[in-house]
């Protein structure tokens, strides 16, 4: 087996800060809900990125320091952001209108599975007892020009993420672009996964162990 150093790999804001580097200068980029909040926080020097979440801002900047917020300026997962200047207000509705007509580049969301097609699930278990998470996930894979997953290359009990097919109810067919674990980053082509970039202290052989379904190298 492979193994690598307690120091090797990203941490969730590295995996984050890595991600904002992809982003084309001025793009307009939905954040979903837990890790992709955390790219907020990160604009690469010389870029302007404008930040977008789906109850109604544009110019959503990163979370206030603890104390300093409004109660009132929020994201869509009800965690208190900043605006930026020269952000706007709008109705659900119209941010939904935004969505839905194609005016989003880039939207980044977590994930329970990706398959190697590019296929998403990332809003139930499937289970009986499951908490349907049902939001703007499926209006954002099917309106959005690209989509980048950024999430924990396995579950908490050591499942991985990175799958040949789904299991869990889909959220979209075919509609992951890039994925970003604190593992690796790697891209969805026709041929299946393709590794991109591995973080610092990991070796290969250690990210397609964890993954379960065939890891092509660059």
């Amino acid at each position: 087996m492979s193994t690598h150093g307690e120091e090797a790999g990203w941490t969730r804001d590295e995996m984050a800060r890595r991600l904002a580097l992809d982003i084309p200068n001025g793009s307009y980029v939905n954040l979903g809900i837990g890790i992709p909040e955390l790219v907020a926080r990160f604009v690469p020097e010389g870029r302007t990125l404008i930040y977008h979440t789906e109850n109604g801002l544009l110019g959503m900047g990163p979370s206030p320091a603890p104390d300093a917020g409004d109660p009132e300026l929020i994201n869509a997962g009800k965690r208190q952001v900043t605006a930026l200047p020269g952000a706007a207000y709008f109705h659900h509705a119209d941010s939904f209108a935004m969505i839905r007509g194609g005016h989003i580049d880039l939207c980044v969301l977590g994930a329970m599975q990706v398959a190697c097609n590019g296929d998403l699930a990332n809003w139930s278990t499937g289970e009986p007892d499951a908490i349907p998470a049902v939001g703007g996930a499926m209006d954002l894979v099917a309106g959005v020009k690209s989509v980048y997953v950024i999430t924990q290359h396995c579950t908490k009990t050591g499942e991985p993420k990175l799958v040949e097919r789904c299991t869990y109810p889909l959220t979209g067919r075919g509609v992951i672009n890039r994925v970003y674990t604190e593992l690796a980053v790697i891209d969805v082509t026709p041929e299946g996964f393709r590794l991109v970039e591995l973080a610092p202290g990991v070796e290969f052989e250690y990210v397609k162990e964890r993954t379960a379904a065939p890891l092509l190298r660059r």
